[in-house]
């Protein structure tokens, strides 16, 4: 390997939150070069700080592309990263790279560098790149320079996964083998269609699944668009809009509203978040959906305010009622309509199953993704700081929608408002899982864990050092530790759903790990003993 590594940083396509964000950024790539000095390397930066732009960033498709070019195609590069990133800016520069590729984060929770590098792993995962990947506090740590150094010396680094056991054909019965089986047959015999609002979802090419992937399981894309979504909401009346806030406002959800639309979440925000949501089921009623993704993002956020509030009542058993625009029947009665927040479709069928078995076991279907934003240690346990800005369910909070509260999005990165669905996940036992993308298969990870009890002030201060406007889950990984997860996870995204106990949720976890399975999906459980398990639920 050379003397020096070239430096690539992907960014948003949103010039407010690079702005914002590009000091933490500078920083982080600072120690970086500190780090590298160490080993006698230079870090040599592929593009300028652009003082018209006020920021660093790959900031576009076509950019990343110049970029790499320069880049000799066989020289060691780094993509690092302190903040959210669209990884399509650099994901055509990577493909063809032909040097070794080190994907690099900051342990922080201030801008969601760990989620950006997740993402960007999970989508060279999927387009077959070879890369290796790295994070750290201060890129002091023995951990971080380790690793460093076997990447520098023209290895790969090493990550422990001993806490991945393949499900294979490994033998699960009774009860989870019933159900998992079960729901299989009937998904591939009765089918289901995903209602997708628009493709790809800032540049995570991870979260698209290839059509012929899907249809051996029965599952189909009706592909939607959100300008059809835009519209129906303009068709539903104020008296409509009124229903849907009445209703949230009896179940004691709190609204902190100003008069500012520019910096503050507003009635009138409220109101079209409300037209959002029953445009949104009548959408899906009228083409047979079994689940919806919202991509929100770029397009629909210049026209309507967040899609956040919309997904997490979506995901909610209990929920403001909808009737057909004739008024004849309620739509989707006594039943959660699963949302995949950011159109991300790995979690959409995750969602899908998960909602059919948990059902079959008489559990609280309720399900969402999260962004896994951050951790730390507390006590004697890491705790994970699990965030998403919309999809997450009022039944998951303490206290139902009583403990639940609409905040304004952040203003840099949603111009227009709307609130989100807040509120801090209930202690209690779950089931993680992630469907992705490689070797031009669907596999999947699986689980346990459960959400700690932390004091309100450990939350506070947790939210206060990631994005306190949004829902947040306090979760404890069982037999993955950190550096497994984050070595291992091929998504930003991960999925959870409650069991009543330890013992319903393995047996949830082994049903899902069953259908999974005869859907034809590889699948790992993770921290888990599989005969262990399959004896203790049989």
């Amino acid at each position: 390997m050379s003397s020096h590594v070239y430096l690539a940083a992907s960014g948003d396509l949103r010039l407010s939150a690079n702005q914002k964000c590009w000091l933490a950024q500078k920083t982080m790539e600072d120690d970086l070069k500190r780090a590298f000095h160490r080993f006698r390397y230079e870090v040599r930066r592929a593009h300028p700080f652009r003082p018209e732009k006020g920021h660093g960033f790959i900031d576009s498709q076509r950019y990343g592309m110049d970029v790499f070019r320069q880049i000799p195609e066989d020289a060691p590069v780094i993509v690092a990263e302190a903040v959210w990133q669209y990884s399509h800016h650099v994901l055509a520069g990577l493909y063809h790279h032909r040097g070794p590729i080190l994907t690099v984060a900051n342990w922080s929770g201030e801008w969601p560098g760990l989620v950006g590098m997740l993402n960007l792993n999970a989508c060279l995962t999927k387009a077959g790149v070879r890369y290796d990947t790295l994070w750290s506090e201060k890129f002091q740590d023995e951990y971080f320079l380790r690793g460093l150094e076997q990447w520098l010396s023209g290895n790969h680094v090493e990550h422990n996964a001993s806490h991945v056991q393949a499900l294979g054909s490994s033998s699960i019965s009774g009860l989870p083998c019933t159900v998992g089986q079960n729901v299989a047959t009937e998904l591939v015999k009765e089918k289901a269609i995903l209602g997708i609002f628009d493709e790809g979802c800032m540049g995570m090419y991870n979260a698209i699944i290839p059509d012929e992937l899907l249809h051996p399981m029965g599952i189909f894309k009706e592909r939607l668009s959100q300008s059809a979504l835009f519209a129906a909401m303009k068709r539903v009346s104020d008296r409509e809009a009124q229903s849907i806030r009445d209703w949230l406002d009896a179940k004691g959800m709190k609204f902190r509203t100003g008069q500012d639309d520019a910096t503050e979440l507003t009635n009138n925000q409220v109101l079209d978040q409300c037209r959002m949501y029953i445009a949104a089921v009548r959408i899906a009623d009228e083409f047979g959906c079994a689940a919806i993704g919202i991509q929100y993002q770029q397009g629909l956020k210049d026209l309507a305010p967040a899609s956040d509030l919309v997904e997490g009542l979506l995901n909610n058993v209990d929920r403001p009622p909808i009737s057909g625009a004739d008024g004849n029947r309620v739509l989707y009665r006594g039943q959660a309509l699963p949302h995949f927040n950011e159109v991300d479709e790995c979690a959409g069928v995750d969602a899908l199953v998960t909602n059919r078995i948990w059902k079959k076991l008489n559990l609280d279907p309720e399900t969402t993704l999260h962004d896994i934003r951050f951790g730390e240690q507390y006590n004697d346990e890491f705790v994970w700081v699990f965030e998403i800005s919309g999809a997450a369910p009022p039944n998951h909070f303490v206290n139902g929608y009583r403990g639940a509260s609409s905040e304004r999005q952040p203003p840099m990165y949603f111009p227009l408002g709307g609130g989100t669905l807040k509120g801090i996940s209930k202690p209690g036992e779950i089931v993680w899982s992630r469907i992705f993308v490689e070797s031009n298969k669907l596999k999947a990870d699986l689980g346990r864990g459960h959400v700690a009890d932390l004091p309100a002030a450990e939350v506070e201060r947790r939210w206060q050092s990631t994005t306190p406007q949004w829902p947040i889950m306090n979760a404890v990984l069982h037999g993955v530790n950190r550096d497994q997860l984050m070595a291992r996870h091929k998504s930003n995204h991960i999925q959870v759903a409650y069991g009543k106990d330890a013992y319903s949720a393995e047996l949830a976890m082994l049903a899902k790990a069953v259908a999974f399975r005869e859907l034809g999906i590889e699948v790992n459980l993770c921290g888990c003993d599989i005969e262990q398990l399959s004896a203790s639920t049989h």
